[in-house]
């Protein structure tokens, strides 16, 4: 077991950090970061590089496995992350764009389910000469059918076609696509399982549509009672009280429901997707995403690095694989592409609008990969036959956004007739900083849910929404302090007139709070904040940020000098950056507190994480302190703006023990690095 133990922890470490040099390589040709965690476990597999017999691993890091090319310890923590992948996707589906849009988007998006299942399943019989109802041809028609929307989304928004009348239409099929893939997987699966039980002999059609009809079942009745009852779910986790608490258990519930449909015979991921699904409407679920953002940046790119990992890269040169997936994959995108722009030309597209609807539908991702491996450890699909989807899946990816951009740069509208969204018009706002912007957006956003929008993240790391009601559509994106809004030219004074209202709200928000808020009296609160010192917070301060012979006689000079050493500690990404946002903040209000103490801190764009130096001016500095005094020590913070981090903790922690008299004239009189060092330790 040690032994065992021992070998999965490295691997692990060894694939974080392959999927995240892999991941960054390609998104800086704007490729998919998906792909790159792909490729990583590929060239770390055992059929590549992890093969190679090395010192202390005759057999390579990652031997080949017993039945899976990879141990089953691995192999679990892939199937964790599979989990988490779909319960994230069922928290981000938008039930209310599913339900109002179900007549254009459910069209489209069964057409391009059909076409999918069909002509993948047709490919897979014709090229292996077996019936259309095996196993492998089922499981062949539903891999073509998944469609990951996220290439496509970043696509139009660059291209800002968003909020076109072919934009809206992707995005509503997209929601489309995943619920009918996850409906028609179940069934696939009842009918395998049907099938694994007459191996050889002849089916009666009642028998196929009553397993069918089984699976289909079980799905709508849990998917039915998780919406039914997700308000008394999200009461009863709530009884956990804390955010973190309620999270993990929600992942919990997705656990178990996972675990249920496994044992019934169904995939471990439809019961995960109707946990996230059942969740998607109430109010924790983007508490809840935020929360198990952690876990998803962790196990999800483990689980492409395994995926690719179970790739024979042999099996690529091999003439008969390389011809039935240049076949399947031709399938592939033709079936989007005629399935899905198809049905748009009865829906009032003419020829250049389907072609663009079929083109944004092309790519393949995560969730093909999910039943891809399904498919392997079950022994549905060989070596050669894995290879081949993996091929699918790779190829799609990179082919779509070319595909795309070519299909949005053909001149002339989309639809027969012309309609809003043909013309877009961009408005812009630019604020005094991220933080301001961020709020203006989110508030925007909270305004537009109340007046019946319904409002879809489509990138998080991008901040790109989507929101549409009835003909009016937006596509909001938020770059630094820049707010932009695109829609058709009509709309554009509902736009501007939401975006004043918040600003008008904001500003009289903010009035009325400094009409009641005493500056001083909020200083003192904080100065005399008493038992929040943690150790964790403390262990920010590094012997090497400390100085206390610091030479500045000015509150300028002091900061610039606590930042330079931030600087030389290789701490800071851009030192202007920090040293005006510092200054910035100290315009706002002095952080000079009561007894010799300043805390100067700020938000910045320049720095990856929180830093913290420590200077001691034994004669004092003029700082704006609370009471007149001059300052002594001094306690520079600067965080990252868009990350989540210790910011507010530390700086409580660091006042409650200065708090304490000895404790703070020792640290004034401190002579040495190692003399402030052992006074934090002493009082942790």
């Amino acid at each position: 077991m040690s032994d065992v133990m021992s070998e999965l922890v490295l691997q692990l470490g060894i694939i974080l950090f392959a999927v995240r040099l892999g991941g960054a390589l390609v998104k800086r040709v704007g490729i998919s970061p998906v792909l790159g965690e792909l490729l990583s476990g590929v060239a770390l597999g055992p059929y590549a590089l992890g093969g190679i017999a090395l010192p202390g691993f005759p057999h390579g890091i990652f031997p080949l496995g017993e039945g899976l090319a990879v141990s089953p310890e691995l192999y679990s923590f892939a199937m964790v992350a599979s989990i988490i992948l779909l319960f994230s996707s069922g928290l981000e589906t938008d039930l209310g764009l599913f339900l109002r849009y179900s007549v254009a988007g459910g069209v489209i998006g069964l057409g391009g389910v059909v076409f999918s299942f069909a002509l993948g399943a047709l490919a897979g019989a014709l090229l292996l000469d077996i019936p259309l109802i095996d196993p492998r041809c089922l499981f062949l028609g539903i891999l073509s059918t998944a469609t990951s929307v996220g290439i496509t989304a970043r696509i139009l928004s660059d291209q800002k076609k968003m909020d076109s009348p072919e934009g809206v239409t992707i995005l509503a099929a997209a929601v489309f696509d995943d619920v009918l893939g996850i409906i028609a997987l179940a069934v696939v699966l009842g009918i395998i399982a049907l099938l694994s039980g007459n191996p050889g002999g002849a089916l009666p059609v009642s028998a196929v549509l009553g397993i069918a009809g089984r699976a289909f079942g079980i799905w709508l009745g849990f998917t039915a009672l998780g919406l039914v009852f997700s308000k008394q779910l999200a009461r009863f986790l709530k009884l956990f009280r804390h955010s973190f608490d309620f999270s993990v258990l929600a992942l919990g519930t997705a656990l178990i429901l996972a675990g249920f449909f496994e044992k019934q015979g169904l995939a471990m991921i439809i019961g995960a997707y109707i946990a996230g699904l059942s969740l998607s409407k109430t109010d924790i679920a983007a508490v809840i995403q935020e929360r198990i953002h952690g876990l998803y940046v962790f196990f999800v790119p483990v689980f492409f690095a395994v995926m690719g990992m179970m790739v024979n890269v042999r099996e690529f040169f091999v003439p008969g694989v390389l011809v039935f997936g240049a076949v399947y994959t031709a399938a592939a995108v033709f079936a989007k592409i005629a399935g899905c722009g198809g049905p748009a030309l009865l829906l009032g597209f003419n020829r250049r609008g389907a072609f663009r609807i079929g083109a944004g539908m092309v790519p393949r991702g995560e969730v093909a990969l999910i039943i891809a491996g399904i498919g392997l450890s079950s022994g549905i699909l060989d070596a050669r036959l894995f290879a081949v989807v993996i091929f699918m899946t790779l190829v799609t990816t990179l082919a779509a956004p070319p595909l795309l951009n070519s299909a949005l740069r053909i001149k002339g509208n989309g639809t027969r007739k012309p309609v809003k969204g043909e013309n877009t018009a961009t408005a812009r706002w630019e604020f005094p900083s991220d933080e301001v912007a961020d709020l203006v957006m989110n508030l925007l956003l909270r305004d537009l849910r109340a007046e019946g929008f319904y409002v879809q993240m489509m990138d998080v790391n991008k901040g790109i929404s989507h929101a549409r009601k009835d003909d009016i559509v937006l596509s909001i994106s938020e770059t630094e302090n820049v707010l932009s809004i695109d829609t058709a030219g009509e709309d554009l004074p509902f736009v501007k007139t939401a975006v004043y209202e918040v600003i008008l709200s904001l500003n009289e928000s903010l009035t009325k709070l400094g009409e009641s808020s005493d500056p001083q009296r909020l200083k003192r609160e904080l100065a005399g904040m008493e038992g929040h010192a943690r150790d964790g917070a403390l262990s920010l301060i590094n012997e090497d940020a400390i100085i206390t012979n610091l030479a500045g006689s000015t509150k300028e000079e002091i900061i610039a000098e606590l930042v330079n050493l931030l600087d030389r500690n290789g701490k800071l990404d851009d030192r202007n950056a920090v040293f005006e946002d510092v200054l910035r903040r100290e315009k706002t209000m002095s952080t000079g507190m009561e007894h010799g103490i300043a805390l100067p801190h700020a938000k910045t764009g320049g720095v990856s994480d929180i830093a913290v130096a420590v200077g001691i001016k034994k004669t004092g500095v003029d700082f704006d302190a609370l009471d007149g005094e001059k300052s002594r020590l001094f306690v520079l913070t600067v965080s990252p703006k868009k990350t989540s981090g210790p910011h507010v903790q530390f700086l409580s922690a660091i006042a409650a023990l200065l708090q304490d008299e000895e404790t703070r004239e020792d640290m004034m009189n401190a002579a040495s690095r190692d003399e402030v060092m052992f006074l934090l330790r002493k009082k942790k």
